[in-house]
């Protein structure tokens, strides 16, 4: 059995496929198992393109409330406006929640989508849209169709040899981030892990390990038991029916790549950063923020970091109050740190879910889904920032200017890697032409 984007797969003997890599590969390179679960989520590495423009996704899994961070109604009654009360930020006229000092001290780097509206309230369906570009029926955590960081891998690869093009950053919950028909190689190498309560929130550490050379072997032996892997091919093709191994004979040269190299131990090193920087960013989501900056400065092309949970169906003062402190940091000072790099415009940063929340607190003193209005924050990449864009009507429930749609907010993320929206991919499997995105356009207040 092997789990590719979420899905188990097993041979028609009943060896598993897990197995079967661990057997071939794993001897072969001599890696350890928790090795392999990076080799099978390592991607291409082609150091080809001359786009300079990485994409770092916070993503805040299950919705984070609109009216709680950049567009507060204080004047609406009290179970609409809810209990936090606004400040002022570093653009004229934006005030922002209490709760979040370090987005007002870079409001002028970045750009407030007021007007972010879609029509679904389904984790699963809407997570697969904004992340995808298309809708999916159903909740299975399968996607139809490749992430925009696993096309970015595919289209692109990484911008330095020796590191990997994708890296998810606490994958979990409603996440999206897998290859499709893509390959395999183009699938997000993981790291940390993820907590889905509202309280008592689970900071894992930055760990490289899975980068280094075990004891005993060195560049030249990895090398050459890469030879004897080669070997293996037959009997694996043989086996392989419904595409899941496709792409490992590249995934293995870029999995020996990286761990040669030392390009990617070296940016998960958080100790060679000064402590002075470490102590701005913080622990728990500050520091992988810190290492999503590490990333993107070393070649990786598209960083996602999840910060979830957000969907406080209950008690979202209790849920906010502990997090949102986190997140502010995780962003606002990594907006700061890009900035004051000259890094910010080669950068795109931006902080979405998958929806909003519902303009009234319900009875558990919570929010519920809410796709018809969101508020989406953007820095960097090449736009022109310093504004609001588009506005919703006095409960934040509708947009009544300037709709931007999920299409719109893919061609954002593609257009800032020089990625031509329209362009197509072929499904491997079918071997059908497939658009990256249908339809969409960046804002043209954004260029």
């Amino acid at each position: 059995m092997l789990f590719v984007n979420g899905q188990a797969h097993r041979f028609c003997d009943g060896i598993r496929r897990r197995d079967f890599l661990a057997a071939g590969t794993l001897s072969a390179l001599g890696l350890s198992l928790a090795d392999l679960l990076r080799v099978e989520e390592a991607q291409a590495v082609t150091g080809g393109s001359k786009n300079k423009r990485s994409v770092i996704l916070i993503w805040q899994h299950g919705g984070p409330s609109q009216l709680d961070t950049f567009d507060m109604k204080p004047d609406a009654p009290r179970e609409v406006r809810g209990p936090w009360t606004s400040i002022p930020s570093r653009l004229p006229g934006l005030h922002v929640s209490e709760l979040m000092p370090h987005h007002a001290a870079v409001m002028d780097k970045m750009t407030v989508i007021r007007s972010f509206s879609q029509p679904i309230s389904s984790h699963f369906t809407a997570t697969h849209w904004m992340l995808t570009g298309y809708k999916r029926a159903g909740s299975t955590r399968h996607p139809t169709h490749p992430s925009m960081g696993a096309q970015a891998s595919f289209l692109l690869g990484s911008k330095r040899r020796g590191v990997p093009s994708y890296v998810n950053i606490n994958d979990g919950g409603f996440g999206y981030h897998g290859a499709a028909y893509l390959g395999v190689a183009h699938n997000p190498m993981r790291t940390g892990s993820f907590s889905y309560g509202n309280e008592g929130i689970q900071f894992p550490t930055v760990n490289d390990s899975a980068f280094k050379l075990i004891k005993g072997l060195d560049s030249q032996r990895v090398s050459g038991r890469v030879s004897l892997l080669k070997q293996l091919d037959t009997i694996r093709r043989e086996v392989d029916r419904d595409g899941s191994f496709t792409g490992i004979d590249r995934m293995t040269e870029q999995a020996v790549d990286i761990v040669t190299s030392g390009r990617a131990t070296e940016a998960f090193d958080l100790s060679k950063e000064d402590q002075k920087t470490r102590d701005r960013y913080g622990e728990g989501w500050g520091e992988q923020a810190l290492l999503a900056r590490r990333l993107v400065e070393a070649g990786v092309r598209f960083v996602t970091l999840n910060t979830g949970y957000w969907d406080n169906h209950s008690n979202i003062q209790g849920a906010l109050d502990g997090k949102m402190p986190h997140h502010d940091r995780c962003v606002g000072v990594l907006v700061e740190d890009l900035a004051q790099r000259g890094m910010l415009d080669d950068t795109l940063v931006i902080s979405a879910g998958e929806f909003g929340r519902t303009p009234k607190i319900n009875k558990n003193r919570g929010r519920d889904h809410w796709g018809p209005a969101q508020s989406i924050v953007l820095a960097g990449g090449g736009y022109r920032h310093g504004q609001v864009i588009g506005a919703t009507d006095k409960h934040a429930a509708f947009p009544t200017e300037r709709p931007i749609g999920v299409s719109d907010f893919c061609t954002i993320i593609f257009h800032a890697l020089g990625i031509d929206p329209n362009a197509e991919t072929i499904d491997n499997l079918s071997g059908r032409p497939i658009y990256l995105v249908e339809g969409g356009q960046v804002p043209p207040e954004l260029i």
